[in-house]
């Protein structure tokens, strides 16, 4: 399918690896130049350069903290000086730590909103007068399953992740009449390096930790960055902009509840 993305300017946060390199892929083949933004530069450097050469398109490396409100302003400042705007933003920036939710001091929470809330309100903020200059845009989140359907040991996570997705409603709302979608995407199991944490932290057999899990999904396998990426450029092209508010698991059909 044709996602008619071509020359269209995307800002894709956590790029480096894992599902946000994932995702600037897909985007870069389907023709959008990519932003790619992450805290280690020598990782997001080496990244740009190995998109630059899978995809032949244009790619801009910005090192940035998302949990720095200054470098969110600087992202957007320098994308748009370098391309005269945004059409695409995909907030991607790993998880906090896993651990009782009773451990946690006050850093820590407040971390973990830097994180995973207020990176997603300042990156929105920034975005969003250059989307309604271009005549709309397209804004996905990206979660985990564990915000709609909590896990022990992931409550940083899901508190957080639980703020952003009342967020992300009540901005899909606002913004629709300047032809800008807001989405959340929940991945399920997804072979990442976050995954590997979950089973060291699990203090079994990572073999049958693996086994156990696969046998929840009733696809009956570990997802994949593509799985992931393959719905996020959809929902970020012309050919899903009618798909809004939404908050969407990727998982293999591991959720159960009926909504």
């Amino acid at each position: 399918m044709e996602l008619s993305l071509k020359g269209k300017i995307a800002i894709v946060g956590g790029a480096s690896m894992g599902i946000g390199y994932g995702i600037a892929r897909m985007l870069a083949a389907e023709g959008a130049r990519v932003a790619m933004t992450a805290r280690r530069e020598p990782a997001l450097r080496e990244a740009a350069e190995r998109l630059r050469a899978e995809t032949g398109t244009e790619v801009l490396p910005v090192q940035a903290d998302s949990r720095r409100a200054d470098d969110c302003k600087r992202v957007v400042e320098t994308v748009v000086a370098q391309w005269g705007g945004v059409d695409i933003l995909v907030n991607n920036d790993g998880a906090p730590p896993l651990g009782d939710i009773m451990s946690f001091d006050d850093a820590a929470w407040q971390k973990a909103m830097e994180q995973n809330f207020m990176y997603v309100v300042r990156m929105v903020r920034g975005t969003v007068p250059h989307m309604k200059a271009r005549g709309g845009g397209g804004i996905v989140n990206i979660s985990a399953i564990s915000a709609i359907q909590p896990i022990a040991g992931f409550g940083l996570s899901v508190a957080s992740w639980g703020g952003m997705i009342g967020y992300a409603k009540t901005a899909s709302i606002e913004l629709g009449p300047f032809g800008i979608n807001v989405n959340t995407v929940c991945p399920g199991y997804i072979e990442t390096s976050r995954l590997e944490k979950v089973f060291a932290a699990g203090g079994e057999d990572t073999a049958k930790m693996r086994a156990d899990l696969v046998a929840q999904v009733p696809m009956r396998r570990i997802g994949t960055v593509d799985d992931v990426a393959g719905l996020v450029a959809l929902l970020v092209s012309p050919r899903g902009n009618y798909i809004t508010g939404a908050t969407i698991q990727v998982d293999g059909g591991l959720l159960r509840h009926v909504r």
